[in-house]
């Protein structure tokens, strides 16, 4: 099934980013994304921690093996999704300055050992500062039983303010 991607043209043409280099780099820097679910008509919101697989052109997630995210995605797998880097509001200009991206996907959870050492591997790298000794203490064991979730990317935009250098 394809999913139809109604597409926005963004209203402020000074603040769309088109190099894709860019939109890759704000997934690689957001220290979390945000994604959209629905399920029954039901919309459900969740901010996850996340590695971005760029050679894949995926995001990693870990999770719970039980509860309302999964429930949700095993019901539907589409996901829509946001990065975002915050620079905070400018005082005296009523204004804000950020680089957002927004991501269109579907979500698989990941039965093979191997892909699920290499995403953990992936999510360590992203978020923490000193990450080797962290990937050396991997445990196949618990790798196994731990729930990874992949998603996909099939259509990425994004925004930034004016002067913001990514």
């Amino acid at each position: 099934m394809t999913l139809a991607v109604m597409v926005f043209h963004v209203c402020r043409k000074d603040k769309k980013i088109i190099d894709v280099k860019v939109l890759r780099k704000i997934l690689k820097s957001a220290r979390f994304v945000t994604i959209a679910m629905c399920m029954d008509n039901q919309p459900y919101l969740v901010s996850l921690s996340h590695g971005y697989d760029e050679d894949r052109n995926c995001i990693y997630f870990h999770c719970a093996n039980e509860g309302k995210k999964l429930v949700y995605l095993n019901k539907n797998n589409s996901v829509w999704g946001q990065a975002l880097l915050d620079y905070g509001y400018v005082e005296g200009e009523c204004d804000h300055n950020y680089a957002t991206v927004h991501f269109l996907g579907k979500v698989t959870f990941i039965d093979n050992l191997e892909e699920k050492h290499s995403a953990v591997k992936c999510m360590i790298k992203h978020l923490d500062k000193n990450p080797e000794p962290l990937i050396v203490k991997l445990n196949p064991e618990r790798l196994g039983k731990a729930v990874i979730g992949r998603i996909d990317i099939s259509y990425i935009s994004g925004k930034k303010s004016k002067g913001i250098n990514i």
